[in-house]
C-alpha cells in the first residue's frame, strides 16, 4: 500500500496533470495512481514543486534587533556590532532565536537547509551545542547541514582552527571560512582546504564582500579547489566583487569558476543593504552576476544570509521571497529568467549542498511543496500561499486560511 497520493498535480517540467504516488519516504511513481493509499490528497491542479533549499544562513545570530545600538553601514561594522553582541549569547539563547527562524523556514516549505555556525573564541562552541539538538528536533521537517564557520578569522583569531576541528569532530557537516575578515587570507583558505581534507568535508567561502575588486580571495579559492580535486564540493557567498570587473576579466573569471565547479551563492537582501556604501550617485546593486554565472553553467542559489541583525535588518526565512526581489534586482523579469530565480530556490541550492536524492522524479525523496498556483513563474510574481509541505513522504504543513470580505456584505450604504 502507498503512503501518500497527491492527485491532480502540476509539476514543473512536466505537461498536464499527473498523480504523484509516494511510499517509504520517496516518490514511487509519477501518472495515474491506481495502488490504495493510506491518505490521498486531491491538490485540484496546483503546482508541486520539490521543497524549497536554504543554501545560506545563519540561525546562531538570528533576531538580534533588540540588542545592537544601530544599523551597520558597512560590512565591517556588521562584523563588530555582532560581535560585540556574541560576548552575551548562551546555549539557550541561540537555541531560543534559532527555533524561531526554524518555524518560519519549515512554514515557508523549506526542507533542507545549509546553516553556518560561528566557532571562534568569543563564543566557543555554544552554536554546535544549541544548533545540533535543533537539528535532532526538526529532523521530521527539515534536513540541516551545519557548517563551522571561522566568521571571526583563523589567522588573527588564534585557537579557532582548533575549535573548527572540534566542531567538525561534534558533527558539523562541512567547513566553513570567511577570508576577507582575516590578517592572512591565503593561509586561510589554506587551514579550511586542510581540515576540508581531514575529514572529508565541503567548503563553504564567505568571499569578497565589497564593492570594488580589492581581494579577489575567490581566485585563490579556485586554485585551491583543483589542487586539492575538491571540484563539486565548494561554494562561495557573497561574490560581490565579481562584479565590479571588466567584462573581459569578468569573463575569464567566470570560466575558472565553472571549471573548479564552484557554487555561488547569492545573498541579495545582505548585499543589496551593506554594498554601495560609500556611492553618492549611480548606488550600486552589489550583487554579484547571476545571469552570466547562470550561462555558464554554474549552479547559483539565493539565500537568506541574515535575519534581522546588523548585516541584514529585515528578514523572513522565506527564500520564496529572495526570487521576488532578485527579479527587480537582477533584471530577470522575462519567463526563462522567473523559472531560473525558482531554481536558484530549489535545483540549484539543492546541487550545491549535494542533495544526490533530490527532485519530482522516481526514486527521489518525497520532500514538496503545493503552491497555491498552476504556473512556476507565479512562484516569482505571486509569492503565492504553500498549500501544503510534504517532507520524507509526510505531510508536515498544512495551510488553513479563511478570508472574510466583509465589506463585500455591507453594501454601498
Amino acid at each position: 500500500m502507498l503512503d501518500l497520493v497527491l492527485r491532480g498535480c502540476r509539476l514543473p517540467d512536466r505537461d498536464g496533470i499527473a498523480d504523484l504516488a509516494i511510499a517509504d519516504g520517496r516518490i514511487v511513481a509519477i501518472g495515474p495512481a491506481s495502488a490504495p493509499a493510506r491518505e490521498t490528497i486531491d491538490v485540484a491542479g496546483r503546482l508541486v514543486t520539490p521543497g524549497l533549499v536554504e543554501a545560506h544562513i545563519h540561525l546562531d545570530k538570528a533576531l538580534l534587533a533588540d540588542r545592537v545600538s544601530g544599523s551597520a553601514g558597512t560590512p565591517a561594522e556588521a562584523i563588530r556590532l555582532t560581535g560585540l553582541a556574541k560576548r552575551g549569547f548562551t546555549v539557550d539563547d541561540i537555541a531560543s532565536r534559532a527555533r524561531r527562524v526554524l518555524d518560519l523556514a519549515v512554514a515557508a516549505g523549506t526542507t533542507a537547509m545549509r546553516a553556518h555556525v560561528e566557532v571562534d573564541p568569543i563564543v566557543g562552541l555554544a552554536g554546535m551545542d544549541a544548533i545540533l539538538p535543533l537539528q535532532r528536533e526538526y529532523a521530521p521537517a527539515i534536513d540541516i547541514q551545519l557548517c563551522a564557520f571561522a566568521q571571526e578569522g583563523i589567522v588573527k583569531s588564534p585557537g579557532t582552527e582548533a575549535l573548527l576541528r572540534r566542531a567538525l569532530a561534534m558533527g558539523a557537516a562541512l567547513v566553513g571560512g570567511c577570508p576577507y575578515n582575516d590578517t592572512d587570507a591565503v593561509r586561510h583558505i589554506e587551514v579550511v582546504f586542510a581540515l576540508a581534507g581531514e575529514f572529508g568535508v565541503d567548503a563553504d567561502f564567505h568571499v569578497d564582500f565589497s564593492d570594488e575588486p580589492e581581494h579577489l580571495h575567490v581566485r585563490e579559492i579556485v586554485r585551491q579547489t583543483i589542487r586539492a580535486r575538491w571540484q563539486g564540493r565548494v561554494a562561495v557567498g557573497h561574490l560581490t566583487e565579481l562584479a565590479a570587473l571588466p567584462g573581459a576579466e569578468q569573463a575569464a573569471l567566470i570560466a575558472e569558476l565553472a571549471d573548479a565547479g564552484i557554487g555561488v551563492i547569492s545573498l541579495p537582501l545582505t548585499d543589496l543593504y551593506l554594498m554601495g556604501r560609500r556611492d553618492t550617485r549611480n548606488v550600486r546593486r552589489g550583487l554579484t552576476p547571476i545571469r552570466r554565472l547562470l550561462e555558464a553553467g554554474i549552479p547559483v542559489a539565493l539565500a537568506s544570509n541574515n535575519i534581522q541583525n546588523p548585516f541584514t535588518p529585515v528578514g523572513t526565512a522565506d527564500p520564496a521571497h529572495l526570487t521576488f526581489v532578485g527579479a527587480v534586482a537582477a533584471h530577470m523579469g522575462t519567463p526563462e529568467h522567473l523559472r531560473d530565480l525558482v531554481a536558484a530556490v530549489t535545483t540549484h541550492p539543492a546541487r550545491i549542498l549535494n542533495l544526490r536524492d533530490y527532485g519530482c522524479a522516481p526514486g527521489r525523496r518525497a520532500d514538496l511543496v503545493v503552491w497555491e498556483c498552476q504556473r512556476v513563474e507565479e512562484i516569482v510574481t505571486s509569492l503565492p500561499p504553500r498549500c501544503l509541505v510534504v517532507k520524507a513522504g509526510r505531510v508536515t504543513v498544512e495551510l488553513e486560511r479563511r478570508l472574510v470580505e466583509r465589506w463585500r456584505s455591507t453594501g454601498a450604504g
